[in-house]
């Protein structure tokens, strides 16, 4: 599998360098992205809050889609983000039919998912604050 990481000052931005994504491609991308989940000492310097860019991907496959909700949700259970970005019209068809789509965090662009990711690290600092 093929993937592009640009990291920014608080996140990551992975760009899927494929056509197709397939279960097994998305179990390895899930595999590679808990590992270095919040572990600087990871071979890609670790992961924190993830903006995901589907651009490049034209199909998904079901269990593939099934995955990324489940990875998704395991970032938020440790307190990071993950918003997914860029999908083409026939990859978000797809989520919708599974009925994924209203479980997922997806914005059109990248620039929204980047707003999207402070918003959400504005309302953990929030939280914590008063919960001190």
């Amino acid at each position: 599998m093929r993937i592009k990481i640009d990291t920014k000052e608080r996140f990551q931005v992975i760009t899927l360098l494929e056509a197709n994504l397939t279960a097994r491609m998305a179990e390895e991308l899930q595999e590679k992205l808990l590992t270095g989940l919040g572990n600087d000492k990871a071979p890609d310097g670790g992961f924190t809050h993830l903006v995901l860019s589907l651009s490049e991907v034209q199909t998904v496959e079901d269990a593939a889609a099934s995955i990324l909700v489940v990875l998704q949700n395991q970032f938020y259970e440790k307190g990071y983000s993950f918003v997914i970005c860029c999908m083409q019209k026939e990859v978000e068809d797809q989520f919708n039919k599974l009925e994924l789509l209203e479980l997922m965090n997806i914005t059109p662009t990248e620039s929204e998912a980047w707003d999207i990711l402070q918003m959400e690290e504005i309302e953990r600092e929030l939280l914590n604050d008063s919960e001190s």
